[in-house]
């Protein structure tokens, strides 16, 4: 179910809002690791490997996301449905943005209806202190 990467020398993210996330929890004194457990799911008849951006030491899985594309909740909803024991929650540039163009359902709307937690821009520290 679970690996874990070795190390990067340096690590690369992937988005400015990565950095800022990351930055941020760096300077609250957070400890967290940046992409190092591998989650493996199954699509139908055929395994595939999630890795989550952030994983607190609470255990909280953390996917930062400027944008919520359409295989990233296919993915997570399968994710979810094989691993429920997983917490995972999203920290978006901004939850109010439309999952498509001319939607009405916003990342906020997905997240509620798929039952995960998200925030904006920032780690809650909720979700820093506890489970």
């Amino acid at each position: 179910m679970w690996k874990y990467r070795k190390k990067k020398a340096t690590s690369n993210f992937r988005s400015g809002l990565e950095v800022s996330v990351t930055d941020n929890l760096t300077i609250r004194n957070v400890k967290f690791k940046y992409e190092e457990c591998v989650v493996h799911y199954f699509k139908p008849s055929k395994e595939h490997k999630y890795t989550p951006d952030l994983e607190l030491d609470n255990g909280i899985i953390i996917e930062i996301k400027g944008y919520l594309k359409r295989e990233d909740r296919m993915k997570h909803l399968l994710v979810k449905n094989q691993h429920p024991k997983l917490d995972i929650r999203f920290v978006f540039g901004n939850s109010r943005n439309k999952i498509y163009k001319n939607s009405k359902t916003t990342y906020a709307d997905w997240c509620l209806k798929n039952g995960f937690q998200y925030a904006d821009k920032t780690i809650p520290k909720e979700w820093i202190n506890g489970r």
